[in-house]
Parts: structure tokens; sequence; C-alpha cells
């Protein structure tokens, strides 16, 4: 598994357990790398995991509303938590990451929802963050 691959999973993995413990992502990524420290269990946290955490927090709000508003026939709150956590991570690197192409930042997301998430998660991950991405003009302009 390619090194951005993993850091992914660990950032989703990281705002997934946010959203559950009802605890800053700031919080939960502190804990995370106390772990991986402490215990030769836990694997690193990368300096990319880093990054695409801390790029979310900082613009949480702003992620959510676009979310909200684009995913039609969902609101937030309805939303599985698997999901919305990969729509805020695939959001956040699609709209403020120049570095990673458009394409993989969608394939590594469906990717994410195939793994852990409902058979109906992929398309639905696909197209919020399709739609997105040809609004990403307009979209950095408000940002």
């Amino acid at each position: 598994m390619a090194a951005r691959n993993k850091a992914r999973k660990r950032a989703f993995q990281i705002l997934f357990e946010a959203d559950q413990r009802g605890a800053s992502v700031q919080e939960v990524l502190a804990d995370w790398i106390r772990h991986s420290r402490s215990d030769d269990r836990q694997p690193p946290v990368s300096e990319y995991t880093m990054e695409l955490v801390e790029g979310y927090a900082g613009h949480a709000d702003r992620i959510d509303e676009l979310i909200s508003t684009y995913a039609v026939g969902w609101t937030l709150d309805r939303m599985p938590v698997v999901d919305r956590n990969i729509l805020r991570l695939g959001a956040y690197e699609l709209v403020w990451v120049d570095e990673t192409p458009d394409a993989v930042v969608i394939d590594e997301a469906v990717q994410l929802a195939k793994e852990f998430s409902t058979d109906d998660s992929p398309s639905f991950v696909n197209g919020l963050l399709a739609r997105l991405k040809d609004l990403k003009p307009s979209l950095r302009r408000e940002a």
C-alpha cells in the first residue's frame, strides 16, 4: 500500500474516531501520535496524515457546509458516519490540496468507501466529490 494511501486511511480513521467520540480532530490526532510513540505495536502517524487532519480542522466548518449543500437528499447528521468522514477528508484534499490530482482524491475516497462503508456508499461518495470537483474554481474563490 502506497504511503499516501496509508496516510489517507489513517486520517480518515482519526476523523471518524473524533466524530464518534465527540472530540476535536486535533485531540484525537495528538492521542494517535502519543500512542505511536509509546507503543511499538502502533504504526507511526505520518507527516501527510498530520497535514490532512490539520488541514481538515482548519476548514471544517466550510467543508461541512459544502457537503450539506451538495449532498442531495442527505443532511450531514443523517449521513452515515463513515461516509461523512470520507467526504470530509476528500473535500479538504480536493479543494485545498493542489499537489494531489483530483482523480486520485476521488478514487482514494471511493476506495475507502468500498472498504469501510455500505454497497451504496462508493457511488454516493464519487457523485458528491465529482460535483465538488466541477465547482472547485468557484468554491476556492468563496473560501
